[in-house]
């Protein structure tokens, strides 16, 4: 039989990954709806025996979502239409089923080959919990979950341990409203004039947004494509803890992140060339400030006062010793400010007057989301941290000397505010 399976690139990438369980954050008309329609017909096709199910938020929904566009891509291999109880015979026997999270009762006591949860973020989580995956067990059976992000919530506590590796099963992706080649970009650029920031964020662009408290600006954002030839690098470190990783893992876990600023200063203001981020044990973290201090020689680097310091210290000056580069590390602290004025008095002004300059970069998405959301406490903030802590070690001559009355004169930055 031909059914034409025709896919978009990304789709595709997805279908062909042999993750068990494959978590999908996308924004509106991005195709996640169709790429899962194909693999509820494909993946029932394959199966022996066993039911396959699509569960939405409601039945209704699950009906309004997919069953018209079922029916049209597998009329050739469906036998029977079921619209009453919202099912679909294959020729090879097995059925898929379209149900309604608010109804978990209906779910019960099934054994299902392959599964398809849509908009998890506006389900209970217990429905997956206890429900869903028991009726995975027993045939080890797969699950595509897509859906648009709706804040931090138990889809994206999925998605981050699908993102971060912590278990072999799980696998993440991550695309927007442009990443669907049918529609028109003006379009959407479009929605994105018409829409607040925030709502275009999560709604098209799949941002897991925490609704921070707009401390910091979209329109204040500045990029650059290299860095000035002017000025001196500087490098700081926040430092996540080193527990042990194993205990820690988990989906109900939000470890910090190790960051590390790479930033040019010049009487410009701030050139940020890097922000390097991960989750990475006592030696790993090490070497990556040895080899960032390698690379781009700063005037300064310094690492966030505490014990961490003190730990990653010793593997940090075994490196400088077998590769015979010493360097000098500063010892940053808090100040005795909260985090929250400590960062808002190092960045705030300084984006809002166009001083900070953002290289482009992969890290962008990952930092400009931890900076929109600041402080939001259900948001990571280790590379904003990391580049606030910039202010305290970079050392730039704004004004002649020569021209002040060095009686009276009292330091004072009118961009920071302090």
């Amino acid at each position: 039989m031909n059914l034409n399976v025709e896919l978009l690139e990304w789709q595709q990438e997805v279908f062909a990954d042999d993750a068990r369980f494959k978590v999908i954050a996308a924004g509106r008309r991005t195709g996640k709806t169709r790429l899962a329609a194909w693999t509820l017909i494909l993946e029932a096709l394959q199966a022996e025996s066993g039911h396959v199910f699509y569960v939405a938020p409601t039945q209704a929904q699950a009906r309004d979502n997919i069953w018209g566009m079922l029916k049209e891509l597998g009329h050739e291999v469906i036998t029977a239409a079921h619209i009453n109880n919202l099912q679909l015979t294959l020729v090879n026997g097995a059925t898929i089923s379209l149900k309604g999270a608010d109804r978990p009762d209906t779910m019960r006591g099934v054994s299902l080959a392959y599964l398809v949860v849509d908009e998890m973020a506006d389900m209970k989580p217990e429905v997956f919990d206890e429900i869903l995956r028991p009726a995975l067990m027993d045939r080890e059976g797969r699950a595509l979950f897509i859906g648009t992000p709706k804040g931090r919530n138990h889809f994206y506590d999925m998605y981050c341990l699908a993102n971060n590796g912590d278990d072999p099963e799980y696998k993440a992706w991550h695309y927007t409203s442009y990443d669907n080649p049918t529609i028109s970009k003006a379009e959407i650029d479009k929605a994105k004039v018409q829409m607040s920031s925030f709502a275009f964020r999560q709604e098209n662009m799949a941002s897991f947004e925490a609704r921070g408290s707009a401390m910091f600006k979209e329109e204040w954002v500045k990029y650059g494509d290299k860095p000035p030839k002017d000025g001196e690098y500087y490098i700081t470190c926040d430092l996540a803890g080193f527990e042990d990783m194993a205990k820690a893992k988990g989906k109900k876990s939000r470890l910090d992140d190790t960051a590390i600023s790479v930033v040019k200063v010049n009487t410009d203001g701030w050139y940020v060339r890097d922000v390097i981020s991960g989750r990475w044990d006592l030696n790993e973290t090490a070497m990556k400030i040895f080899q960032a201090v390698e690379k781009y020689k700063p005037m300064a680097m310094g690492i966030e006062k505490g014990i961490a310091k003190q730990a990653v210290m010793t593997p940090l000056m075994d490196l400088m010793k077998r590769r015979g580069r010493f360097f000098n590390v500063q010892e940053l602290t808090h100040g005795n400010r909260k985090k929250t004025d400590r960062i808002m008095w190092a960045l705030q002004g300084r984006f809002e007057n166009g001083w900070i300059t953002l290289h482009k970069g992969d890290w962008n998405i990952k930092f400009l989301d931890q900076l929109f959301q600041f402080p939001d406490t259900l948001t990571h903030d280790d590379m904003v941290d990391s580049l606030a802590y910039i202010d305290q070690i970079a050392t730039i001559s704004y004004a002649n000397e020569a021209d002040m009355d060095l009686d009276t004169w009292e330091a004072y930055d009118d961009v920071a505010g302090y």
